[in-house]
């Protein structure tokens, strides 16, 4: 009797977990994330599989180094609040193999104008959001 019991305590809570992420998720309440494995740049473009928003805004892709502090903007991509697949943006500039690049992401706060990409670095026009503290972003390796 007693191992019912638990067991529906525990399917009972673990239903209650999934719906609370689920309801956070429908109100935007979800964590921001960036989802992106070392790829190829050759075709002049850098994505990411996935990327979670909390509100509209930018996947930005930054110049990094060993040091892993953003550098120069070298493509974006609108975001849509929720969660996004295959985030591609286009590079406005040449990245060579081998360089770091760290994808970020950014809101759509602070312009002049919405839905245009205003960030130069260290602006708070359309800049980074931060969880705790932390960038939201993933770094990597163009090949």
């Amino acid at each position: 009797m007693m191992t019912r019991f638990m067991a529906s305590a525990f399917v009972s809570t673990a239903l209650l977990a999934g719906a609370s992420i689920a309801q956070a998720e429908m109100h935007g309440d979800m964590h921001p994330q960036v989802w992106a494995d070392d790829q190829p740049v050759a075709g002049g473009t850098v994505s990411a599989e996935k990327v979670t928003a909390g509100s509209n805004g930018w996947l930005v892709v930054h110049r990094t180094d060993d040091s892993m502090k953003p550098g120069p903007v070298v493509g974006h991509a609108p975001l849509k609040e929720g969660e996004n697949m295959d985030v591609t943006a286009l590079l406005t500039e040449d990245v060579s193999t081998g360089d770091q690049l760290m994808l970020m992401v950014h809101s759509e706060e602070g312009g002049m104008e919405t839905g245009v990409f205003e960030y130069t670095l260290g602006a708070s026009e359309d800049g980074p959001i931060k969880m705790d503290g932390n960038l939201v972003m993933s770094t990597i390796t163009a090949q």
